[in-house]
């Protein structure tokens, strides 16, 4: 059985991305062909797949260790291997310039919390990039708090603008609306 075919077998059941490669990886399959399969099956482009492959080849891929296949394949779904890209809309992909321009105005971004922002635009779970980027503040010595909070303000309208907005997005837009003021 071609081990796409298998990963989608497996998917199909219910079982998370990484279950799935754990269980294709522990018939003994090598972890490369094993995790591209989960990502094909996912139907995540094989150029976005082969990309995102090579980003973790090295410390996950190329040399597994025994008995490491539930371990690997937690890994691949935490670091967003699997995360299945959303096709956003104009307006969406506006939203996400502006969140662009509001992490460069942050002046400094832990690395977890940008990996967590790439993963919700990739996902399109913008409405949670938002409220991350509306509970976090720019850094006083090099940020720009006036371009951040401004920036997040036409992102939140735009968000709003959507047919029924989620509430918290209301709330976020609110603070920052009058984070923007105090500026």
């Amino acid at each position: 059985m071609q081990l796409t075919t298998l990963a989608r077998h497996a998917l199909s059941r219910g079982a998370t991305p990484a279950a799935t490669y754990a269980l294709i990886a522990r018939l003994g399959h090598p972890p490369l062909p094993v995790a591209r399969a989960v990502c094909l099956a996912l139907d995540i482009p094989l150029a976005e797949t082969t990309r995102r492959l090579a980003e973790c080849y090295d410390a996950l891929l190329a040399d597994p260790r025994p008995d490491s296949e539930n371990d690997t394949g937690e890994l691949l779904e935490a670091l967003g291997v699997f995360d299945i890209p959303k096709s956003l809309t104009d307006t969406e992909l506006a939203v996400v310039e502006q969140f662009l321009v509001a992490i460069d105005a942050m002046g400094g971004i832990r690395p977890g919390h940008r990996h967590g922002l790439q993963r919700w635009f990739t996902t399109g779970n913008l409405t949670t990039a938002y409220l991350s980027l509306a509970a976090a503040h720019p850094v006083p010595r090099t940020g720009d708090p006036a371009l951040y909070w401004a920036t997040l303000v036409t992102a939140g309208e735009l968000l709003t603008a959507a047919p029924s907005p989620d509430t918290r997005i209301k709330y976020a837009l609110a603070h920052c609306r009058d984070r923007a003021a105090r500026t």
